[in-house]
C-alpha cells in the first residue's frame, strides 16, 4: 500500500509541475520562446501573494489570486510588448540571453528587497486537511485541488485557444506570422497577449508553491527545470501532455523517495533523460 500512496501522491503533486509548465508550453508553441526566467517569474508571483497578504491582513492565500493574477498579466505583457518583441526571430539565441538575463536581475533584486529568508502562505487547516481513498491511502485536499485546478486551467486553455477569436490570432501568428502580419493582425500585440495569458497561469502556478513549500529568491531555476522536463516528456507546445509530462515526473519523484529520500529529485531527472533518449519529442507531441 505504501507503493500505491507514493504513486497517488505523485499524481498529485504532477498538477502542480504541470502548472509549472503550462505557461512555458503555452509560449513555446506561439512564438516558439523559451523564457529561462520562468521559474523566477513563478516565484515573482509567490511573493507578489505574500506582499498581499501583509498589506491587506489574515486572508486566505487563494484570495490574493484576485490581485496577482492581473498583476502578472499585465508584466508579461509588458515584458513581452518592450523586450522579448525585439528578440524574436530565426535566431533562438537572442531571447535566451535576454531571459537569462532577466532571471539574474529577477533573484538579485528579490533578494534585495526580500532578503535570503525562506517564506511561505500559511493556509491554515487546508494544508493538513485530507481523506482516505482506500485503507493507507489519504489524499490532501489542497494537493487534489492543485491537480483539479491544473485540469481547469489546461482545459480553459484549450477553449481559448480553438473556440475564441484570441485563439485564431494565437495559431496564426505561430503558424506564419508574415500572413499573419499581411491580414491586418499585430503580431507584437498577439505575442504580448499570449505572454500575459501565460504570466496569468504562473501567478496561479506560484501562489500554489507558496502554499505548499517554502520559497526564497533563489528558488526559480528549480521550479524552471521540473517545469521544463515536464513540457518536453509530455510534448512542446501539446498542454494535456504538459499534465501527462507532470505526473511522470511527480510520480518520478515520490517512487524515487519511497526507494531512497535521497533519490526523490534524481528519480525525476533520470526519467527524463530516459524520455529524451528514446522520443526526443516527448511523449504527445503536438505544437498548439
Amino acid at each position: 500500500m505504501e507503493w500505491i500512496n507514493a504513486i497517488v501522491q505523485g499524481v498529485l503533486l504532477g498538477g502542480l509541475y504541470a502548472m509549472f509548465a503550462t505557461g512555458l508550453s503555452l509560449i513555446f508553441g506561439v512564438m516558439r520562446l523559451v523564457n529561462i526566467a520562468h521559474g523566477d517569474l513563478i516565484v515573482l508571483a509567490a511573493y507578489l501573494g505574500l506582499v498581499v497578504l501583509e498589506v491587506t491582513g489574515p486572508l486566505n492565500p487563494l484570495a490574493t489570486l484576485a490581485l496577482v493574477v492581473p498583476v502578472m498579466a499585465l508584466i508579461g505583457y509588458v515584458l513581452q510588448r518592450g523586450i522579448f518583441n525585439f528578440t524574436l526571430g530565426k535566431d533562438i539565441l537572442p531571447p535566451l540571453l535576454v531571459s537569462f538575463g532577466l532571471s539574474i536581475i529577477l533573484q538579485n533584486s528579490l533578494l534585495e528587497i526580500f532578503t535570503a529568508d525562506s517564506r511561505r502562505l500559511t493556509a491554515g487547516a487546508l494544508e493538513v486537511a485530507s481523506f482516505p481513498m482506500v485503507e493507507g491511502v489519504d489524499i490532501g485536499v489542497l494537493p487534489l485541488m492543485m491537480f483539479l485546478t491544473a485540469m481547469g486551467v489546461i482545459a480553459l486553455l484549450q477553449f481559448v485557444f480553438y473556440r475564441t477569436a484570441m485563439g485564431r490570432a494565437f495559431r496564426a501568428t505561430s503558424d506564419d506570422p508574415e500572413v499573419a502580419r499581411m491580414m491586418g493582425l499585430n503580431n507584437r500585440h498577439v505575442f504580448a497577449l499570449a505572454m500575459a495569458l501565460s504570466m496569468a497561469v504562473v501567478a496561479v502556478a506560484g501562489i500554489f508553491l507558496a502554499m505548499r513549500t517554502n520559497f526564497d529568491p533563489a528558488s526559480g531555476p528549480a521550479r524552471l527545470i521540473f517545469g521544463f522536463e515536464a513540457v518536453i516528456i509530455g510534448g512542446l507546445g501539446n498542454l494535456w501532455g504538459t499534465l501527462a509530462g507532470g505526473v511522470v515526473v511527480g510520480v518520478a519523484q515520490t517512487v524515487g523517495a519511497q526507494i531512497n529520500p535521497g533519490w526523490q529529485q534524481l528519480a525525476g531527472h533520470v526519467v527524463f533523460l530516459i524520455v529524451l533518449a528514446v522520443r526526443p519529442r516527448g511523449l504527445f507531441p503536438r505544437i498548439l
